[in-house]
């Protein structure tokens, strides 16, 4: 766990709204079945921007699942411009009231729909309190821009995405998320802090986007590769690529395990690096694919 940045406390002329009286005013109640949960408490909601690198650029922060806007209020401390991406009209009609002043003076846009749908302004940072039940497509949309992330997930999300190679929570999802960022679990957040509370604990993790230290000339052949070698954790390397060319796309499966090193072969997908995986695929993605390679 991290400490948060410079950026903390950063605006000390005005009290920040309070989160509770801006339920009260949206005359709104988190609804489980529809995967609404408030964050509530002040003390989380004063950190959270803090986690951003100190050196990222916060010209325009994005925000994905403003809710009431306690987030929302905090980011415009930090942020030289918000957008805020709301899916539900009523909780949108009401920001666009609340904080009617920020809108006109151009400094917070708020955008109605699904953030899996709507185009993406050219963010510079994103902070967010996601919807839990579309995190893992959200994350993905956001990795790829290779901008500074700081997110709320299920704490168990959380700890995959940053787990290492040989522990129980690593995956797919760790192999992918890491191949964007480095990934860090900054902070737990109990049940207790939202409203209502969730049957899940939670955490808020940074991803701070950078290159990886292996060549990918086809990156999602290589993320499908991961995907399938997944489905196979179990089997062993060998016969993880025998068994998925429904997923890959290998033509000639036999041709890559020839050409592999016994020693990755003899493995399981769960003690591979990602630079491994990045080696099998380019393996894959040559020997194993008609027409493109040797």
């Amino acid at each position: 766990m991290t400490e948060p940045g410079a950026s903390e406390g950063s605006n000390d002329e005005r009290p920040f709204r309070d989160p509770d009286a801006l339920l009260r005013r949206a005359g709104v109640r988190g609804d489980p079945d529809r995967d609404q949960h408030f964050l509530v408490d002040d003390r989380v909601l004063d950190r959270i921007p803090g986690y951003l690198p100190a050196d990222a650029d916060a010209s325009h922060l994005l925000e994905i699942g403003g809710g009431t806007g306690a987030l929302t209020d905090r980011l415009l401390a930090v942020g030289d411009r918000v957008t805020v991406v709301e899916r539900d009209p009523t909780l949108v009609g009401f920001l666009r009231r609340e904080f009617a002043d920020e809108i006109a003076s151009g400094r917070l846009d708020v955008v109605e729909g699904d953030a899996l749908d709507v185009p993406l302004p050219a963010f510079t940072a994103c902070v967010s309190n996601l919807p839990y039940g579309a995190s893992s497509e959200i994350a993905f949309r956001l990795l790829p821009r290779k901008k500074p992330l700081v997110l709320m997930f299920q704490k168990e999300f959380a700890e995959r995405m940053v787990a290492e190679p040989g522990s129980a929570a690593y995956g797919r999802l760790s192999v992918s998320a890491q191949h964007y960022a480095d990934v860090e679990l900054v902070e737990p957040v109990p049940p207790e802090a939202f409203s209502p509370p969730p049957a899940v604990d939670s955490a808020v993790v940074r991803a701070v986007p950078r290159a990886p230290a292996y060549e990918v000339d086809d990156e999602a052949f290589f993320l499908d590769f991961v995907k399938a070698l997944f489905t196979q954790r179990r089997k062993t390397i060998r016969n993880g690529i025998r068994n998925t060319t429904h997923i890959t796309g290998i033509d000639d499966p036999e041709a890559v395990v020839d050409a592999a090193d016994e020693s990755l072969l003899r493995k399981r997908a769960g003690k591979l690096a990602p630079s491994q995986f990045a080696e099998l695929a380019a393996l894959a993605a040559d020997r194993g694919r008609g027409g493109d390679g040797g």
